[in-house]
This record gives C-alpha cells, sequence and structure tokens, in this order.
C-alpha cells in the first residue's frame, strides 16, 4: 500500500488543523456510517473546513470487500496555506485515509477489563467538545501514565472532577437498573456508537464524578471499533484497587451495542 504523503505546510501537521474518523468496515462497507459522518461535519463546520465530497469519501472504502474486518481511518485536514494561525484565502481541504486489517479483542468482551484513574484533567472547551480534532494532547499524555499491559484503559475527569471519558473509549455506567454515559458539552469526544445507543433510548447522559465511580452498579469502556469492554478492576491513580465488579455471563448492554456492530455472531 502506498500512504500519502503529507507536505511540511500542511496544517493538520503544523497546528492539529483538522479531524478525523476511526470507521470498522465489515465486508468493505462501513458499520454506523451515518453517524461517524455527521461527526465528521460537525467537526468540518466547527472549524469552518470545507466538508469533502459524498464521493470522495466513499471512494476510500470502495476498491472491493475484504472477507475480514477492517478499519479505515480517515483524516481531514484544512490542507496548507495561510500565514501563520491564519487561514488560507482559499481553503483547499485534503483527504487522508488509511485501511488496515482489524481483529476485535474478543476476550475482553468475555473477561472484563482492569482501568485505572487518570491523574490528568480534561480542560473545558465547548467549541471543540465532540468533535474529533486532531489535536489529542490530552489523550497521548493520559496514556503515558501507565505501560502495565494487564491495564486495558485510563478514565479521564475534567477540572471539576467530573468523568468525560476514557483515554480512546467512551464511558458508560449502570444505577438503578439505568445505563448512563457521561455528558460531553465542555469537552470529551462523542463517539458514534455512543451516538447510536443514546438515539436508540439505551442509554441516557448525566453526570457522575470521578471519585463516585467506585459506586456504580457497573461500569463499562466502548467505542465504534473495539465495541464493548466490561470493567471488572478500577483501579487509582496510585494503583491501589478501588472496586471489583463480577463478571455477568448475561450482559444486556454489550449485547445491544455489539448487534450495532455485526458483533452478535462473532
Amino acid at each position: 500500500m502506498t500512504l500519502p504523503r503529507v507536505p511540511f505546510d500542511d496544517r493538520g501537521l503544523a497546528y492539529g488543523d483538522g479531524v478525523f474518523e476511526t470507521v470498522l468496515l465489515r465486508k468493505g462497507e462501513p458499520v454506523l456510517w451515518p453517524y461517524h459522518l455527521a461527526r465528521l461535519k460537525r467537526g468540518c463546520q466547527r472549524l469552518g473546513i470545507p466538508i469533502p465530497s459524498q464521493e470522495a469519501l466513499a471512494a476510500t472504502w470502495g476498491g472491493g470487500a475484504s472477507a475480514t474486518l477492517e478499519v479505515l481511518k480517515l483524516i481531514v485536514t484544512r490542507g496548507s496555506g495561510g500565514r501563520g494561525y491564519a487561514l488560507p484565502e482559499t481553503p483547499a481541504p485534503r483527504l487522508l485515509s488509511r485501511r488496515t486489517p482489524f481483529a476485535p479483542e474478543t476476550a475482553r468482551w468475555q473477561e472484563g477489563v482492569t482501568v485505572r484513574q487518570c491523574r490528568l484533567r480534561l480542560g473545558h472547551q465547548p467549541v471543540l467538545a465532540g468533535i474529533k480534532h486532531l489535536n489529542r494532547l490530552e489523550n497521548v499524555l493520559a496514556r503515558q501514565e501507565w505501560q502495565t499491559p494487564n491495564i486495558a484503559e485510563g478514565l479521564l475527569a475534567d477540572a471539576h472532577g467530573q468523568l468525560i471519558e476514557a483515554t480512546s473509549m467512551n464511558v458508560f455506567w449502570q444505577q438503578q437498573g439505568c445505563v448512563f454515559t457521561p455528558r460531553l458539552d465542555k469537552c470529551g469526544v462523542a463517539g458514534t456508537l455512543r451516538a447510536a445507543l443514546i438515539s436508540q433510548g439505551v442509554v441516557r447522559e448525566a453526570d457522575v464524578s470521578l471519585e463516585a465511580t467506585p459506586s456504580v452498579e457497573r461500569l463499562w469502556v466502548a467505542n465504534s471499533v473495539q465495541g464493548v469492554w466490561p470493567v471488572t478492576a478500577l483501579l487509582s491513580e496510585d494503583g491501589v484497587c478501588l472496586k471489583r465488579w463480577p463478571q455477568n455471563a448475561s450482559d444486556r448492554f454489550q449485547t445491544v451495542a455489539h448487534q450495532l456492530l455485526g458483533y452478535v455472531s462473532q
């Protein structure tokens, strides 16, 4: 595969001036595409970047179906030009894409995962909240907080201590039999699986503090590529176990989410 070259003056490379999507392909077709397209459009509109045409986007996964699962990564930058932070007078957005074979970590579906609380706190920027822009330095710094392979994810709170997301997944919890996910109107990435679950009435938005997380009935981390990982152990920033949840063989939330992703027969 020949990868596209990004010129030195590309604004996505220089400033993170762009957005991206990570899409599960099943038999060459994008899963949850309407939700990915909606978030891509929302991100481009927030940044003032012209949205790629439907034809250009479809060409990134065209060219034959694959018998295996794949992940398609799409990157849209503002392109080149402009002096410093000033925008180019006539932007020429750059669309980059890559397809790679993929296999979900099914053991984590069945056995659950250990997650930890992160020290890093997310800053508030409502203009960028929810979109998947290219500047993900907060997530990069948070992911540096642990190297042990037995920890699958880190939970991130904002400056006020409210749970927002995991480093690369959304967070869901159960309380009194209902499933909730954090509000993302000030920071965080609004995932496409999350959006689909909310639109179907499976999940509701609510607030919970990172400190109160050990008190929830159940906890999950999930995204539209890996699916749903039940959390069986929560560690503090210092590695102290705060809570263990028994792995439940009957996980209705996971079942509903995996139906959306086509993982039912995996």
